[in-house]
């Protein structure tokens, strides 16, 4: 198994094999709306919306997101979204942040995403939760026009999700399946991982899986293997938000130098023998405390573990805001990291197309661009 190589770890080098990051193709599956803002734009729409901000120029603003982000604690992540939610309260400015997201993903080199975000958290400002998700729609779709007008293709899914502490998940999951053929492609739980466990909106997640609707949950992030088997019995999730905390699940048996043995438990082992994705974003759990068990450095990280015993891992930024990155630097940061090859980011961005919720016949155009993109 590959190990860190510390004379290299903080460079995070742009090209691998010589080929820029930048230009290989991308699958984004677990990016968040309110947590991919430009810092720039949460102080113009601050400024719309009579907002205090704490840092008043754009460079300084994307600081204190990074440090307020990096405490240590989903909870302490999560309040940083109390800002950007704030600004994002009318359909124009919901429509702005999809727009810029999809502007962005596309510069990452990123072919297809899947958004995520709660309804329910943008109509303070009188929005109903349909209207919110017509304005996030209107600008995917601007955004995926001026993309094809530059030469460039991206498609991207909305992931509507209700908060694990609300009672609106069956209203959510509901308008989650008015929208399923008009830009819908899934639902999530976000939100406070402790004490909410999957099984409290039972209502909504049996009323998905009767309509055959996509489920990814956030679980193995904040909590650890009973919140993935929750996600995974309760939601029947079809993927894992993050979900790095199945790791507590294996039992190093043997270490031999670059050789490790590994016995899998139940539950992992059925993570990994059924191909579920594992949506990791490897500054956030950084930045989360997802991965105290372990360390506090990324090559503490058990992504590789996690990679080397054939879970389907797939690479993701969570919130390009908070975390101050983008898919290039964390694919990035790994390979530097880990000695990843090209063979191996490509490994990443095909399990992602395995795991998009897209029709087969979709995700098999998928597989074939990124194996092309990595070709050439």
């Amino acid at each position: 198994m590959p190990r860190p190589n510390n004379s290299k770890a903080q460079r995070h080098e742009a090209t691998i094999e010589g080929v820029p990051v930048r230009s290989l193709p991308k699958i984004a599956l677990h990016e968040h709306l309110d947590g991919g803002l430009r810092a720039e734009t949460v102080l113009e729409l601050a400024r719309e919306a009579g907002v205090e901000v704490p840092v008043s120029d754009a460079r300084g603003l994307g600081e204190w997101f990074a440090e307020q982000a990096a405490g240590g604690s989903l909870e302490a992540y999560l309040e940083t979204f109390a800002l950007t939610g704030a600004v994002l309260q009318t359909a124009d400015a919901l429509t702005r942040a999809a727009r810029e997201l999809v502007e962005d993903l596309t510069k990452d080199g990123v072919i297809y995403a899947e958004v995520r975000w709660a309804p329910e958290l943008h109509t303070s400002g009188g929005l109903s939760m349909a209207e919110a998700v017509d304005a996030v729609q209107e600008g995917i779709e601007q955004g995926e026009d001026d993309a094809e007008a530059t030469g460039h293709s991206i498609r991207v899914g909305q992931i509507l999700s209700a908060m694990r502490q609300a009672e609106n998940s069956l209203e959510v999951a509901e308008l989650a399946l008015d929208y399923r053929d008009d830009g819908v492609v899934g639902f999530d739980l976000a939100g406070p991982e402790s004490g909410h466990p999957a099984s409290e909106h039972r209502d909504a997640l049996d009323l998905l899986a009767t309509e055959f609707f996509p489920v990814t949950l956030h679980a193995g992030e904040a909590e650890g293997t009973d919140s993935i088997r929750s996600a995974l019995l309760d939601g029947r999730a079809l993927r894992l938000g993050h979900g790095v905390r199945i790791a507590e699940d294996l039992d190093v048996i043997a270490e031999e130098g670059e050789d490790v043995r590994v016995r899998l438990g139940d539950l992992a082992a059925w993570v990994r023998d059924r191909e579920i994705a594992l949506e990791v974003a490897p500054s956030s759990n950084l930045g989360t405390g997802a991965i105290a068990r372990w360390g506090s450095q990324l090559e503490d990280h058990p992504f590789d573990l996690l990679y080397q015993l054939g879970f389907a891992v797939t690479v993701n930024t969570d919130n390009r805001l908070m975390s101050r990155t983008t898919l290039t630097r964390e694919l990035s940061m790994l390979a530097d990291t880990f000695e990843y090859r090209l063979a191996d980011l490509e490994r990443f961005q095909l399990n992602a197309a395995a795991a998009a919720f897209l029709p087969v016949e979709q995700r098999e155009e998928l597989i074939d661009l990124i194996s092309e993109g990595f070709d050439r």
